[in-house]
């Protein structure tokens, strides 16, 4: 499915997104490093399995970074303009290597963009649910999004 348009929005409607991520030791750790994350509880089996958790933890703005990213498809793929921010990023839940994540995805605004004719603001908030259906991550995000083109007549 292509993103949707501006106007295709609607305050309440829930996506379940299809995509499922199972997130690998490869992945914490090199999203760790690579964005010079060096927690140890993120990148040292030793020192994680010390911690209060036993076993590493996945990055949070890895966790981030996927909410958004697996909604794209469904959502904003080629009618977003921008993201505008992202609030209220909370993650009640840890996540493990290993866990399997889901994303869900609803629309809780949206508004004609004062300044920017021809697009508007939706507010979309994502849920990050691990495989035993836990929430382990939200965000609420703001998106400048196209309205739907005018048809040449």
């Amino acid at each position: 499915m292509a993103g949707l348009w501006f106007e295709e929005f609607e305050p309440g409607r829930i996506f379940e997104h299809e995509w499922t991520r199972t997130i690998t030791e490869s992945d914490n750790k090199w999203f760790s490093l690579l964005t010079m994350n060096t927690q140890p509880v993120h990148i040292d089996n030793v020192a994680a399995a010390n911690s209060v958790w036993k076993r590493p933890l996945v990055n949070s703005l890895f966790t981030l970074g996927l909410m958004v990213g697996m909604s794209v498809n469904d959502t904003t793929f080629g009618t977003t303009v921008a993201n505008l921010g992202m609030s209220d990023v909370r993650f009640p839940h840890p996540l493990f290597e290993g866990d399997t994540i889901r994303i869900r995805t609803t629309v809780l605004d949206k508004r004609a963009s004062k300044s920017r004719p021809g697009e508007g603001i939706v507010t979309l908030r994502h849920e990050a649910l691990n495989q035993d259906g836990v929430v382990c991550g939200i965000c609420d995000r703001q998106a400048l999004m196209r309205m739907r083109p005018i048809a040449a007549g």
